[in-house]
């Protein structure tokens, strides 16, 4: 979950109480260092509470105009509240401010998908989308995130992604080299003393309680998307003192969220698709068979690979690919081609012409090597969303979503693969006792899902808001994994949520559908 999928090309394809009514102080008045909620940290015996201690905003690689204006710093927290004497970690904030001459007081804090997705990346299309439109907009990199200090990240990792474009998904050579870089990630972070079980969704729900006391606010809103909506939740739980008023985007509910759970999802989102095109006259007509076609070929290539060089849509030189069974559900789930492009290209596929997938498995080639903090993502992943089922329910969870195809396709979670293995290698606590609670709150909150998302289904919005009675569901058509900057009107019913969270304008939704899908000639 920690790319951008809706941009063109992504190289996702590798490898979730009542009102407060007092008014919130704005986080334009707080960036002095407050006190926070006290942790334990600093020598050992010595108490030190968490703070804001005001700095530079991060440089990253291309400029970001936001902050520019924003007031940034770092969260200092301890490492792991659970050992008294521990050590201290860096998390990098920034104080976006509201473009209103008149902002609401209550700003909204955003939590970042992945995990260990880059966050301050994520700055741009957060403005665009208009969450500082009418109030501050507080972004805080996750525990172990690019810009912090540890940074989790797996240079090891990216590199093995950069060439397993080139390698059959699931072979053993595959698994090995990807083993061989998650230990030797893992070997560098421990030996420079990380404490990897302190890199988990608490820990990461206190940092965010931490922050709003360190910098002085009485409430505020959240927004979270993908894992930042699994985050958002267990926060909600843990800590809903000061909380206005929640948004999750692209639910991946805490209590649900598995391996097997990644099947459910591709098969949601690709039977909307499949229907999408039944439904529109053009589509239906020039591809009768999309499903069967995608049967066929998933089979096909799963007993019979391509191997292709070919050219990344990014530019450079041509790549070697593997387009096998895997490489195709991959690639589908990831949304590495553009919906509208879908049918074409199983079409196309199925007529011996692999073009469009293999372009979009040669993106993949182009790591950016230490954006990702893959270490953040090993230990949540393996403590929280591994270990309490087997290898047997992620491949019956696959044959029930998809039946007629191979079980060494089934047998991995779409871009979890090998994941029981790495969480062998990983070696961090189970968690999954404390995380497999749904939160019941009066809370206002709002669900934003798009039906083409292959990640985490739409319907899964339903089935967790039956413990927030306080909550509105929202399915946007055609719309895949992280709705808000894909949609106008989201923007619009998320501006209207922070407003008025107990009535929010829906209204805008009832006119949208799936665009036009591309009809290529016969």
């Amino acid at each position: 979950m920690a790319q951008h999928s809706f941009r063109s090309g992504a190289a996702a394809a590798g490898v979730a109480l009542a009102l407060l009514a007092a008014p919130a102080a704005s986080a334009a008045t707080a960036l002095s260092p407050h006190t926070g909620t006290a942790g334990t940290t600093g020598a050992p015996g010595r108490v030190v509470a968490s703070r804001f201690v005001p700095g530079p905003c991060p440089k990253t690689p291309e400029p970001i105009e936001a902050l520019a204006t924003a007031r940034c710093g770092y969260l200092e927290v301890p490492e792991n509240r659970s050992r008294p004497g521990g050590r201290t970690i860096r998390l990098a904030v920034a104080v976006i401010p509201a473009a209103s001459a008149k902002p609401a007081q209550d700003p909204v804090v955003f939590m970042s998908g992945g995990p260990g997705g880059e966050t301050f990346d994520d700055i741009p299309f957060l403005v665009s989308s208009g969450l500082n439109r009418d109030r501050e907009l507080i972004v805080m990199a996750q525990r172990g995130n690019l810009y912090d200090e540890p940074d989790l990240a797996c240079p090891e990792l990216d590199r093995f992604n950069s060439v397993s474009v080139g390698l059959p998904s699931y072979a053993p050579q595959t698994e090995r080299l990807m083993l061989d870089a998650v230990k030797r990630c893992r070997e560098r972070l421990t030996a420079d003393g990380i404490d990897l079980s302190a890199y988990n969704s608490t820990e990461n729900a206190a940092d965010f309680a931490d922050l709003r006391t360190a910098l002085g606010i009485k409430q505020w809103n959240v927004y979270g998307h993908s894992y930042g909506s699994n985050l958002a939740l267990t926060y909600l739980r843990l800590h809903p003192q000061g909380v206005r008023a929640v948004a999750f985007d692209s639910i991946a509910p805490p209590q649900d969220v598995s391996l097997p759970f990644a099947w459910a999802g591709a098969r949601e989102g690709l039977e909307n698709l499949f229907k999408a095109c039944a439904a529109e006259p053009a589509c239906k007509s020039r591809y009768p068979d999309l499903e069967r076609t995608l049967n066929e070929q998933v089979r096909k290539l799963d007993a019979h690979p391509l191997t292709l060089n070919v050219r990344p849509p990014q530019g450079g030189d041509p790549v070697k690919v593997v387009l096998d069974g895997g490489a195709l559900v991959n690639l589908l789930v990831a949304k590495a081609i553009p919906f509208a492009e879908v049918p074409a290209a199983i079409d196309e596929l199925g007529r011996g012409r692999p073009e469009r997938f293999a372009r979009a498995r040669a993106a993949g080639a182009a790591q950016v090597v230490g954006q990702t903090a893959h270490g953040l993502t090993n230990s949540v992943v393996c403590s929280e969303w591994v270990p309490d089922h087997s290898a047997s329910d992620v491949l019956s969870a696959g044959r029930r979503a998809f039946p007629d195809w191979p079980d060494p396709v089934l047998a991995q979670a779409p871009q979890l693969a090998f994941q029981e293995q790495v969480c062998r290698v990983w070696n961090v606590p189970d968690r999954t006792a404390a995380m497999r609670v749904a939160p019941v709150s009066s809370v206002p909150t709002l669900f934003l899902n798009g039906t083409g998302d292959m990640k985490t289904g739409a319907s899964w919005a339903q089935k967790t808001a039956r413990a927030l009675p306080h909550s509105t569901t929202v399915q946007v058509p055609g719309i895949g994994h992280w709705v808000v900057p894909q949609s106008p009107c989201a923007q619009k019913v998320l501006a209207s949520f922070l407003a008025r969270p107990t009535a929010p304008d829906t209204g805008c939704v009832a006119g949208l559908g799936w665009a036009p899908f591309t009809i290529t000639p016969k």
